[in-house]
């Protein structure tokens, strides 16, 4: 029941790219949530470096913080698997924002 509610109202997020007037634009990643709090959430992915001196590959991680939409607070938890997209800067550490949840942790 509480799903169907959730489903009717309204999303009143401005910062929501499907409900509210923020428009996505560059580039696109996707990775697992660690951290999750009321308005954002931090993303983390692994990149693959190479070391010319070295010949070799390395391993590198990154952190994003994105903004978390409203209507998707509930969707998304701590480990499941996000996209998120870029949009204009929201604030001094966000200019990503959360657009579909992948799939659950494993």
């Amino acid at each position: 029941m509480k799903e169907e509610k959730q489903k009717n109202e309204v999303c009143k997020d401005k910062f929501c790219p499907f409900h509210g007037k923020i428009s996505l634009r560059g580039r696109a990643f996707r990775g697992y949530v660690i951290k999750k709090f009321p308005k954002r959430i931090v993303i983390e992915f692994e990149r693959i470096i190479y070391i010319r001196k070295y010949e070799r590959y390395l391993k590198r991680k990154t952190k994003l913080h994105a903004r978390l939409p409203e209507c998707m607070f509930n969707e998304i938890n701590i480990g499941d698997y996000v996209e998120i997209k870029e949009c204009r800067p929201l604030s001094k550490i966000i200019h990503f924002i959360a657009v579909k949840k992948i799939h659950k942790e494993k």
